[in-house]
């Protein structure tokens, strides 16, 4: 089960490397938005993982996990917002 598991994480590790080196600059933030998207069902999965109490170990890293989605989760909305306001025309714009 472990070896499988360690399969997985090396997998996606690399899968998500490669993503990230090969999309252009240009695309990060829309990219970003998706992942924030993905990050609200690793929320869900984390809270599911931290409350099912089987240890102590699984509790601990089920919390830490929804700190960090949250996180990640609030920080890309964050910057999501910041990046539609950079579109919004100013106000001295409309008036003219």
């Amino acid at each position: 089960m472990s070896i499988v598991s360690i399969t997985l994480f090396v997998l996606a590790s690399s899968l998500g490397y490669e993503l990230i080196t090969r999309v252009p600059p240009l695309l990060h933030t829309p990219l970003m938005s998706g992942a924030n998207a993905i990050s609200g069902i690793t929320l869900v999965g984390a809270v599911l993982a931290s409350g099912s109490g089987e240890t102590n170990l699984s509790t601990i890293l089920g919390l830490l996990a929804v700190i960090f989605a949250t996180i990640n989760a609030v920080g890309g909305f964050m910057v999501t917002s910041r990046m539609l306001t950079m579109f919004k025309p100013k106000k001295s714009e409309e008036k003219s």
